[in-house]
């Protein structure tokens, strides 16, 4: 059974406290819909162009864009444009999974590694081999991961283990979901696209657990900056094998990097949201003032038409569509909304 050693410094504890800081300052933001829009384009691009970069991929981060949004090509880059639509494809059925309010599955993780090798919504099986890790300069092995058989066992370990503590609530989100980070890449299950389908294991976790932050960050530029702290980080025991030590290895260290990197997503999220809320030209302020958090998000739907659906409220806020209903029940009964029609179909708000 999957059972991490670590302990909390105080530096992953300030880590945290950073994070709780800035995921409430950037979810009380007056952000419009055209720009809470424009904003997670931005960020699925850059997570796009750094993980795969991480990876070897050779496109700038305006080629990326070009790729996957104009259809550009690049002469002798096949392979990296496959690789940023494969992995924009895969942040597609992320953003999938996040809306569907479902406990992560791992026939769901298995498909997003299809996505990321393939480009095709099928999940891919484990290895069957061994995976030996060299260094690309000295040939010299750097890590060598559980054999193939242990793989089934050890995955679903895991995924035990992630849903437990998601029960459990001992643990804060961004330590589940460092942690599950790390085992994934320990555990190597696939020939390819560990490290990519990691981070989107990842993302997926903190999404769900309500760290979306809006879908605006990217931990992946925090990683592919400086890659070596990245791997020193995730090398952790004092052998290369899996069976010798890495399994029961101190995670402390791992944990305090993840989270510092995730206060410094954070970080940067909120100074640039703050920046693009302020030289937004429609002042809210008054208005907004005396909204919720939740109420401030719905009313930038009013910025492109006069009335809105329960669902467009349910994409928004990534609830239930039952959820958004209620909310917007309530809603009326204050008079933030004035609702017309009563049927599923037929039933819209105004703003009141």
């Amino acid at each position: 059974m999957f059972k991490p050693h670590f302990q909390i410094s105080p530096k992953t504890s300030k880590a945290l406290m950073e994070i709780e800081a800035c995921r409430q300052a950037v979810a009380d933001l007056p952000v419009t819909v055209m720009l809470l829009d424009s904003l997670r384009k931005s960020a699925r691009l850059v997570s796009t162009h750094y993980s795969t970069q991480i990876e070897g991929n050779r496109l700038t981060q305006e080629q990326v864009a070009d790729v996957v949004l104009e259809g550009g090509t690049f002469p002798n880059r096949e392979r990296d444009e496959a690789e940023v639509k494969n992995y924009y494809a895969a942040l597609d059925y992320l953003e999938e999974l996040v809306k569907a309010h479902e406990t992560i599955t791992e026939t769901q993780i298995k498909t997003l590694h299809g996505l990321v090798m393939t480009g095709k919504a099928k999940p891919s099986s484990y290895r069957d081999g061994q995976n030996v890790i060299r260094d690309s300069g000295s040939g010299r092995v750097v890590y060598l991961p559980p054999e193939a058989p242990d793989v089934v066992v050890l995955m679903a370990e895991m995924f035990d283990w992630i849903s437990g503590e998601q029960a459990s609530g001992d643990l804060p989100a961004p330590i589940i979901a460092g942690l599950a980070h790390y085992q994934f890449a320990t555990i190597h299950p696939y020939f390819d696209g560990n490290g990519r389908t990691a981070r989107l294991l990842t993302t997926l976790l903190l999404h769900k657990s309500g760290y979306g932050l809006k879908g605006i960050y990217s931990l992946e530029e925090y990683y592919a900056r400086d890659l070596g702290s990245y791997y020193d980080a995730l090398t952790v025991g004092d052998s290369h094998n899996y069976y010798m030590g890495r399994a029961e290895a101190d995670l402390s260290g791992w944990i305090e990097y993840f989270c510092s990197g995730m206060a410094n997503a954070f970080a940067t999220v909120r100074l640039k949201a703050s920046q693009a809320a302020k030289d937004s030209p429609i002042d809210q302020s008054p208005t907004l003032r005396k909204l919720d958090a939740r109420q401030r998000q719905v009313m930038a739907l009013f910025d492109q038409e006069p009335y809105i659906t329960t669902k467009q409220v349910a994409d928004l806020l990534g609830v239930h569509r039952r959820t958004a209903l209620n909310l917007c029940k309530d809603w009326v009964e204050v008079g933030f909304l004035v609702q017309f029609g009563t049927g599923n179909k037929n039933r819209r708000y105004e703003l009141g």
